[in-house]
């Protein structure tokens, strides 16, 4: 999994550099400039093209109803068209329970007599409508995923379809390999490797990610647990494990650059967010300054700092969450910019359905990563289903992409029984 991120910059360098012997420091300069426009205007070009297939539906597929069902602290989110089509999504449940009322207050009624066809451009005037810009990020993109992920699902069951085929023309990859993550950051270092060897086995999978640092910034307890955690993984795994690791923001510069050689040295595959998610010139910085290749992109919410990070070159591994990130149309257009530039796309996965529905996207991209987050239904009784075509489990460290219909699951229909349809405030909503 291992990718030189140096190999694209060299080839890209020597070429540049070979054109600007002559020049002074200004041209040289003004080249560079030139070189980043031509960039831009190829992500531009690709950001104008449509994502959803619309030519598979030759009549209009008019929204008539979207609800988000609650039950307990579980949603669901069911869309149904005047035809009588219907198709359900479930929530990223834990933002939700904060940001719901952005999703019935704001969103949904923007739906209701749209042609779901048209999916692709209706998202993006509900982006503006009543100023929901202002809610970028986890508020407004978290319900917007929600609603489309629904309408994908309808829009499958009709065409008979998986999702994956709904935003390609082909599967790249019927099957995933997945990696364990350790999310631990108390415990000691020890703790943590015991862990891994147990997550690891039980789901026979040739790659983890384990957690460095304290989190965006904050001081690492117990002290020294990465430095430490760094070599006794490698040392028990062997190399034929593929390693990665998340800072998840934890470092400066100078720190980040250190972890870096660190992590370099013990080949590991990836370092991700080695500082905080929003200091793309610090991001930058670092990527200049280590070869081992970084990742990033789980909290984005901008499409225009996504075309920032990969047109700089900051990142090697782009990771849109299909939550976060306001779902698979929008996370496929980054996929596509990060293609152009030679880069791959490992989506950040989130809770709920999450690993559902990147599995389906991560079938449908060329630049897929070799491994993928896998974390499954902690609890499989809070989301009760049925798949004929995938056991969506781990085998043999794979999981086999669903390719029914939709999302390729049946929600038990006594489980969505037991939601209640939230209702909207029908007070004024600020401009």
């Amino acid at each position: 999994m291992h990718i030189n991120r140096r190999h694209f910059l060299a080839s890209a360098s020597a070429g540049l550099a070979a054109a600007s012997l002559p020049l002074s420091a200004r041209g040289a300069d003004s080249a560079n400039k030139e070189a980043l426009r031509e960039k831009y205007a190829r992500l531009d070009a690709i950001l104008e093209k449509p994502v959803l297939r619309r030519e598979l539906f030759t009549s209009p597929v008019i929204i008539e109803t979207v609800e988000l069902l609650r039950y307990q602290n579980n949603f669901l989110c069911r869309v149904r068209s005047k035809d009588g089509a219907v198709g359900y999504s479930a929530s990223n449940n834990s933002p939700m329970m904060s940001v719901w009322p952005v999703q019935v207050n704001r969103l949904q009624d923007f739906f209701l007599g749209k042609d779901a066809r048209d999916l692709e451009s209706v998202m993006e005037e509900a982006y503006v409508h009543q100023s929901n810009y202002k809610m970028q990020s986890l508020a407004l993109w978290v319900p917007m995923a929600t609603i489309e992920f629904a309408i994908l699902d309808l829009l499958g069951r009709i065409a008979g379809l998986p999702l994956g085929l709904l935003i390609s023309d082909r599967i790249y990859n019927p099957t995933v390999k997945v990696y364990r993550a350790n999310g631990e950051r108390d415990n000691s270092a020890e703790e943590v490797l015991a862990n891994l060897i147990r997550d690891v086995e039980a789901s026979e999978a040739k790659a983890l990610k384990l957690k460095l640092g304290g989190r965006m910034s904050h001081v690492e307890y117990p002290a020294g647990r990465s430095e430490k955690l760094i070599p006794m993984v490698r040392a028990h795994f062997g190399d034929k494990m593929v390693c990665m690791a998340d800072a998840n923001g934890s470092y400066d510069v100078a720190e980040a650059i250190k972890f870096g050689q660190l992590l370099q040295e013990y080949k590991f595959a990836f370092f991700e967010e080695p500082v905080p998610f929003d200091w793309y010139e610090e991001t930058k910085a670092v990527a200049d300054a280590v070869d081992i290749p970084l990742a990033g992109g789980e909290q984005e919410s901008s499409m225009h700092a996504f075309r920032w990070l990969i047109a700089n070159d900051a990142l090697d591994i782009v990771q849109a969450d299909m939550y976060y990130f306001g779902g698979l149309i929008r996370s496929m257009k980054v996929a596509r910019m990060a293609h152009a530039m030679g880069k791959t796309h490992v989506p950040h996965i989130s809770s709920g359905l999450g690993y559902l529905y990147m599995v389906h996207f991560v079938s449908a991209i060329p630049n897929a990563g070799e491994f993928h987050e896998f974390k499954g239904l902690t609890n499989p009784a809070s989301l009760p289903y049925t798949c004929a075509t995938s056991t969506l489990t781990t085998e043999g460290g794979f999981v086999t992409v669903p390719t029914g219909p939709g999302s390729g699951i049946e929600i038990d229909p006594d489980f969505i029984k037991k939601h209640v349809a939230l209702k909207r405030d029908r007070g004024p909503v600020a401009e």
